[in-house]
């Protein structure tokens, strides 16, 4: 993949499509007196706007080759780093990281940028925001397009995720939680979850950003006994060291994104993990559960976590999304980069079918 080593504030020229010219990406900010922001921003300040969420443990930069794409083909687009990640601020209190402080974000952030409808598009937990934004705020899209993690309008929290678990690949005498394991241990055990993330920060990013191979299909997830083993690299507690893969991030975003954690650490991130009770309030206290914008739903076949294809998981977004499309791509978890140009694709497919 190509990509780009960004320093803060300066425009830097990427890679991009053999079909287009590289498009300029910048580094900007915007600030407010309870949050600070940092965004990746390239298009036409004046073209239609696309806003881009990333998930755990990503950064902005994991929409890289969406923002090359989508920028030259004229969107005005902009990644933000969500709270406790990357360049933007990293409250200590872990009830900061409740989906209605990341929201509130992201409302200061469209202001500043103008505040015109636009199309949201989310991965993994920015997928929960962009459905809360579209939920709480549903004037500020035009269009929602989620990549892997479905809406679910009683809230995303582990209560509701646990019903929709796969019972014939998770018996449920063996694994309570189901691939959601690893969700529980958050809430038990935080510290040592960070301080085993922490113990090699380098290798931790390496065995996190890997191709998935279509092996796992049918299989269950490993990180589904997370609490019977001790953590999700057991008695080792550190990251088994693994060759970087290449055909993943680019080095110069790889090299970034750890830069960005041996900064921050992975306490901050985790928090968004740990604000069910909160997160179940504010989704109850939304102005309707139904969503009505045309929304477009890309499912990641290889996804064991979120699994989409083969559980219940996405039953619930059939039922309160009225204008849905939905999409399969054969890749994994992080399928807008293992599979950027199919992505871009199919987004592209859909925002011409919906005259967006």
């Amino acid at each position: 993949m190509l990509g780009v080593a960004v320093a803060a504030g300066v425009a830097t020229t990427i890679g991009g499509s053999p079909a287009f010219a590289s498009p300029v990406v910048k580094t900007s900010r915007t600030e407010s007196a309870r949050h600070r922001t940092a965004y990746l921003e390239a298009g036409p300040t004046d073209g239609p706007l696309m806003i881009f969420l990333h998930g755990w443990p990503g950064l902005s930069v994991v929409w890289r080759r969406q923002l090359e794409y989508f920028a030259a083909a004229g969107w005005h687009c902009v990644a933000p780093d969500l709270r406790g990640f990357g360049g933007s601020s990293a409250p200590a209190d872990l009830s900061a990281y409740a989906l209605s402080e990341l929201v509130q974000d992201m409302v200061e952030l469209h202001d500043g940028l103008g505040g015109q409808p636009a199309v949201w598009v989310g991965h993994d937990w920015g997928c929960a925001v962009v459905w809360a934004v579209a939920a709480h705020h549903a004037r500020r899209c035009r269009a929602v397009i989620t990549l892997t993690t479905p809406y679910i309008a009683d809230g995303l929290a582990l209560r509701n995720l646990v019903p929709l678990v796969n019972r014939s690949l998770y018996p449920s005498n063996q694994y309570p939680a189901g691939q959601w394991d690893y969700y529980a241990d958050y809430y038990e055990h935080l510290d040592r979850a960070v301080q085993d993330f922490e113990a090699d920060t380098h290798a931790t990013l390496n065995v996190l950003y890997q191709r998935t191979p279509a092996s796992v299909v049918g299989t269950r997830a490993t990180l589904a006994d997370v609490r019977r083993r001790g953590g999700w690299f057991g008695d080792a507690h550190r990251a088994p060291t693994v060759p970087r893969d290449p055909s993943m991030l680019a080095q110069v975003d790889f090299d970034a994104l750890v830069s960005a954690y041996l900064k921050t650490g992975f306490r901050s991130t985790c928090a968004i993990y740990l604000n069910d009770e909160a997160n179940l309030a504010f989704a109850a206290a939304a102005p309707g559960r139904r969503l009505h914008m045309p929304a477009l739903f890309v499912h990641a076949r290889r996804d064991v976590i979120c699994d989409t294809a083969f559980s219940a998981l996405p039953e619930p977004m059939r039922q309160d999304c009225a204008d849905l499309t939905e999409t399969t791509l054969d890749g994994g978890h992080g399928i807008m980069i293992e599979l950027p140009e199919e992505t871009n694709e199919a987004i592209t497919r859909w925002l011409v079918t919906k005259r967006l």
